[in-house]
């Protein structure tokens, strides 16, 4: 295969009313993308389910999301990322839909409507393929970090089904959620359109999905952020169970500790941006694994609760957000045209995986040998071992 060119997209007018189009719909889908997590123990109750079919319908949205933004990425790359944000939003309206009607009325109903609402976890992939083509390299970090913001999405949907299913009842937070889908799906329907593309600005007939898989840059991409990735959701997702299991903190306080270093973490994702911008991908990625590693190895010793909350996870908050949106600011610095989609659906992929592992790692650690301590470890060792790797690669990031 002959060497691919750099993409180099110029400024567009217009371009950040498509950037704020994008974070809303990625906000929006990620809203619904993890609306079964904070409901399931409510569908448990009125289903009757088992604790492993409970934990089965939370688990499938997110696998099918994360394996679904390499096809999601793929169509961006070849089709344009406003058909595919548009397709990603149609069927997350059904999702919705059928689970309002059905899902919390059997389990075959719940299962049906968890895998379609999947799709909405490929909103990542389509998006930062759709962003890249609108902004020039040089700018392509602070875009990317500020569709970042998007994720909060996520803690809006924790924040609300909850209690819209105790105030109304359980079709009610897929009600609203679809309704607010919906309405941007049209608003994006009238508005949303593709960057203007060079004559060069695709994937040649000769250069297959394969090839694009053999890419340096998939590979390091990938692995970066599957770390990055396991570490966000441990201390996300898992954070609750985590502070109960180590310090025996209330369930009311461990739910405002997640919050709060999820938007840090999510706050970070521009600043990390900005910093790819201004003084390459490489620094600012290596400086964030590194933090990431180091605080993560702090807190595998179960340090006092003040160190816990004034130290390792204002460090790690800043580590993961940082090195997330570099990530991403590399893979638009170097990816040939046309490829951005499909190397970012792969790393995503990759890190929706490990962040699917991480929980079920950690717990099985405490469960066999009654501390957290060994899953931090490896997760520290896994970050250092990345921010190794990226120093390594400096000499040919300059």
């Amino acid at each position: 295969m002959a060497p691919l060119p750099r993409a180099n997209a110029p400024a567009l007018v217009g371009n950040r009313a498509m950037l704020a189009l994008a974070v809303t719909g990625y906000l929006l889908t990620s809203w619904a993308w993890t609306l079964l997590g904070p409901l399931a123990p409510a569908l448990r109750g009125t289903l009757g389910l088992t604790a492993m079919q409970q934990a089965f319908v939370v688990a499938v949205p997110v696998v099918v999301g994360a394996l679904g933004r390499i096809p999601a990425g793929a169509l961006t790359d070849r089709l344009g990322g406003r058909r595919v944000q548009l397709l990603i939003l149609a069927v997350t309206v059904l999702a919705l839909l059928e689970l309002a009607a059905a899902g919390h009325r059997s389990f075959p109903g719940l299962l049906l409507g968890a895998v379609l609402l999947g799709a909405a976890g490929a909103m990542f992939a389509a998006s930062v393929g759709f962003v890249g083509g609108w902004f020039p390299q040089p700018r392509r970090g602070l875009a990317f970090g500020v569709l970042g913001l998007g994720l909060c999405g996520g803690a809006l949907g924790g924040a609300t089904g909850v209690r819209l299913a105790a105030a109304y009842g359980l079709p009610a937070p897929f009600l609203v959620t679809a309704l607010a889908v919906g309405a941007f799906g049209l608003v994006a329907l009238a508005t949303l359109h593709d960057a203007p593309r060079a004559a060069t600005d695709h994937i040649r007939p000769e250069v297959s999905v394969a090839d694009v898989l053999r890419l340096p840059i998939t590979g390091q991409a990938a692995a970066w952020y599957a770390i990055n990735f396991a570490v966000f959701v441990t201390f996300t997702s898992f954070l609750p169970v985590y502070l109960t299991g180590t310090y025996a903190m209330a369930p009311a306080r461990t739910g405002d500790v997640m919050a709060a270093f999820m938007l840090f973490a999510v706050l970070m994702r521009p600043v990390g941006g900005w910093l790819a911008d201004r003084f390459s991908p490489a620094r600012p990625l290596v400086a964030a694994l590194a933090l990431v590693a180091l605080a993560t190895a702090v807190q595998a010793t179960s340090p006092p609760v003040p160190v816990l909350l004034a130290g390792t996870l204002p460090v790690l908050a800043v580590g993961v957000g940082v090195a997330s949106t570099a990530v991403l600011a590399r893979i638009g610095q170097v990816a040939p045209p046309g490829t951005v989609g499909l190397i970012t659906g792969v790393a995503g992929a990759t890190g929706g995986m490990a962040g699917f592992l991480s929980p079920l790692i950690m717990a099985y650690t405490r469960e066999s040998l009654g501390s957290y301590g060994p899953a931090l470890g490896a997760l520290a060792v896994g970050a250092a071992a990345a921010a190794v790797h990226a120093v390594i690669k400096i000499g040919q990031w300059r």
